[in-house]
């Protein structure tokens, strides 16, 4: 036994004294091997839709329905089965409706309950008892651990189990418990969640989908560019907080800043109303949806173009620090002739539609003005002072990355950047140049400098990076050559606002391309999946989110309401359990308040990707190997202790 093995056991001591609970964890670990592995769950783009995502989070993507079906069958009503349904979900204000409109209220506890307690011996069959008293709330764990345990001992379980229930409702507990059941459903039914990128912008609420993820029993987010986004803002950043505002305004999600996160806009809406006044803004007009209170259109549209030619400005100051990027023709303020009112992109000349810029210096168009530079310092520190943006953001460092190997499949936002050979496309970054998964760990790297880096310049640097990962023509969470901000803001030719995407779309359905992928990150080829988002799948062209028989799956469906025209449904999640993947097409979701008085859900289809070849256990997945791992070394302690290498305690 070498040194670090050794210090191993001596670790493994103080926590199993002696052979007898060393023997006992070996046997409850290896038991836990052979149960059926838990279910995994994977949404991408969720960009701030609050409503839908919480309530697919509560019913499992259709889960808790089927399972409601599978226990009950016929022996109760499909208006029973969307009440139960309903109750589980949204527990508390199903209650308040409850309590205010039952007659008998004492009989609805009752029935309520016992179905509640039927779910929970369903719902967690495939657990272990430990694990199953570890997701109990602690005021109730005792009592649950009772209710779904069975009692040999007791000949009359069922009064036993009665007088439980009955007790439960005569203290007055009866709602506190509901709550509690239906709550633990819900965690049981997902026993991993995987966020494949994309919770920031365009909906309402990525600060409330933010809050609910770092409540969540067991999650990891790989970064999407939205996300790296907010993080180099919050970082100070301030072309990424340019853009985290300008996106905010166009979408009327500025409420999202003010009272979501508690960043002070004022000093932006005052510069706007002065800057502004009688400017053209009729090119940023605001996308808005019913929640959107359009009595401060007029200050918000001109706060919108007040930010976009702020951005606009740092971006190419940026660009010009970063050659490197290979960004240049990103550079377009000076492109302006304000005679001709055109701008000339590449080699053609395209005619302006605003030329309304009462800051732009057309001697130096990148430079901001003393008003613009108070502006932005004034953002800066709201942005790095915010509490509330840098819990979520050390969330997202803790828990997320660019992309993760997890239970043998492979998850990132966007692409492996690619050329059109099919080969790996070089990106230089910092005078060296990288491909395939070391460009994922170096701008990684680079993206946690920029956020925890002590050093100043070190800390730039990295910020600056998390700028380019946003929108650089390499960065593999764009995938794309060009955000063409500009030309959608100030031409009118469509041609100028195509964004090409980068050759890796191109060549999803070669079995070469994904083997590439999959063993460029030592994954093996004949069972790993690789689980992408990023792109709207339009389903309603037939397009599907299945790729090279199954082994990419393109998840994006357009959970944001601004997708949902060109993809024709509301989002998909991709579900793997124990006997297989299934991808569920979820419906547009009314509201949550629209579930709770009616009762309705939001429905799903679910098709079928992959069947396993056989049931996958505990053993086949990473916590597996974790396990086995454990085995072997308390198998070694259990060997120490027998030959007196390691004394044993009584």
């Amino acid at each position: 036994m070498d040194e670090k093995d050794n210090k191993v056991l001596r670790v493994l001591a103080r926590e199993y004294r002696n052979s007898a609970s060393a023997a006992t964890e070996i046997i409850n670990l290896q038991s836990i091997m052979n149960l059926p592995k838990g279910t995994e769950h994977f949404l991408t783009d969720i960009h701030g839709e609050y409503e839908q995502f919480n309530h697919v989070l509560k019913n499992g993507s259709g889960s808790v329905r089927k399972k409601i079906d599978e226990e009950f069958g016929n022996t109760i009503s499909s208006r029973d089965k969307k009440s139960l349904a309903t109750l589980i979900y949204y527990p508390e204000e199903k209650l308040e409706i409850v309590e205010r409109e039952e007659e008998n209220l004492e009989d609805w506890y009752t029935i309520s309950l016992h179905r509640l307690v039927q779910m929970i011996k369903r719902v967690s069959s495939k657990y272990t008892r430990s694990k199953v008293r570890k997701a109990l709330p602690k005021d109730f764990a005792y009592v649950i651990e009772e209710l779904i345990t069975e009692k040999e001992e007791i000949h009359d379980k069922e009064a036993y189990y009665n007088e439980i229930i009955r007790t439960i409702i005569r203290i007055g507990r009866a709602p506190q418990f509901i709550i509690a059941l239906s709550q633990l459903i819900q965690c049981l039914v997902i026993d991993h969640l995987h966020i494949v990128g994309d919770i920031y912008d365009r909906g309402p609420g990525p600060h409330i989908i933010m809050d609910t993820l770092c409540a969540y029993h067991s999650v990891d987010v790989q970064w999407g560019n939205h996300d790296i986004l907010w993080m180099g803002a919050a970082g100070g950043q301030t072309a990424c907080i340019a853009n985290v505002i300008r996106i905010a305004a166009r979408y009327g999600n500025l409420g999202t800043l003010e009272d979501g996160y508690g960043i002070n806009l004022l000093p932006l809406a005052t510069f706007a109303i002065e800057t502004y006044e009688k400017s053209d803004c009729q090119r940023f007009a605001i996308r808005f949806n019913t929640d959107y209170n359009t009595k401060d259109l007029s200050l918000d549209t001109k706060m919108h173009k007040a930010m976009a030619v702020i951005q606009l400005k740092l971006e190419g100051q940026l660009i010009q620090r970063h050659p490197e990027f290979h960004m240049e023709d990103r550079l377009l303020l000076d492109r302006i002739d304000y005679e001709k009112g055109t701008v000339r992109i590449g080699d053609e000349e395209y005619n302006m539609m605003d030329m309304d810029f009462p800051t732009i210096d057309p001697g130096d168009p990148y430079a901001l003005t003393a008003e613009e530079a108070k502006v932005m310092e004034r953002l800066r520190l709201a942005f790095v002072k915010c509490e509330k943006l840098q819990r979520h953001v050390r969330f997202l460092y803790a828990k997320g990355g660019l992309y993760k190997i997890y239970n043998g499949n492979l998850l990132y936002h966007g692409c492996v950047p690619m050329n059109q050979d099919g080969s790996f496309m070089g990106v230089e970054i910092c005078g060296q140049r990288y491909y395939g998964k070391a460009l994922y760990d170096i701008l990684e790297y680079y993206a946690r400098r920029g956020y925890y880096a002590k050093d100043g310049t070190e800390r730039t640097a990295g910020q600056d990076i998390m700028w380019y990962i946003w929108n650089g023509p390499g960065s593999p969470v764009f995938g794309k050559e060009k955000m063409t901000t500009f030309e959608r803001y100030f031409i009118e030719e469509k041609n100028t606002h195509e964004e090409k995407k980068n050759s890796y779309y191109n060549l999803l359905e070669k079995e070469e391309t994904v083997d590439q992928i999959l063993k460029e990150f030592g994954l093996d080829t004949r069972d790993a999946h690789i689980v992408n988002g990023h792109v709207p799948v339009e389903q309603i062209h037939g397009e599907s989110p299945v790729k090279c028989g199954g082994r990419l799956l393109v998840i994006d469906g357009g959970f944001a309401k601004a997708y949902q025209k060109k993809t024709g449904i509301a989002g998909y999640t991709l579900v793997c359990n124990s006997r297989g993947m299934l991808l569920a097409a979820h419906e547009p979701f009314e509201s949550a308040q629209a579930a709770i008085l009616n009762e309705s859900d939001m429905f799903s289809h679910s098709v079928e990707v992959e069947n396993f070849a056989y049931r996958k256990m505990v053993a086949d997945t990473d916590v597996g190997q974790e396990i086995r791992e454990r085995i072997y070394y308390l198998e070694e302690l259990l060997e120490a202790y027998r030959n007196g290498t390691i004394m044993e305690e009584e």
